[in-house]
């Protein structure tokens, strides 16, 4: 898994590349959360169009970063997901905590 953050104004986005499972998903939560706490974004877009695979992990990924946002005044925004992603997403009831683009 490769991550890439960039941050512009006050928004943080995270480049999300390969596989998002309990092996990678640590390391990316970690990463975004320091990176979080180092800009107080006010948007936090979690680019998944590099993803190929997600399990789980990346629910749960999601999930932690939009409470890490909301504890800072922020939101989150999920952009580039493929049509299966996007239905795994939906189906776990994610589009009513995030922005689902």
């Amino acid at each position: 898994m490769k991550l890439t953050l960039t941050q512009a104004d006050k928004q943080l986005t995270a480049l999300l590349v390969g596989d998002i499972d309990h092996h990678t998903a640590k390391q990316l939560r970690e990463e975004i959360d320091e990176k979080i706490e180092q800009t107080t974004p006010e948007l936090l877009v979690l680019d998944f169009g590099g993803v190929t695979f997600m399990d789980s992990s990346g629910i749960g990924l999601v999930m932690g970063r939009y409470n890490a946002m909301q504890q800072i005044g922020g939101s989150v925004k999920v952009v580039n997901t493929t049509a299966h992603i996007k239905k795994i997403m939906r189906l776990s009831g994610l589009e009513r905590l995030v922005t689902l683009a």
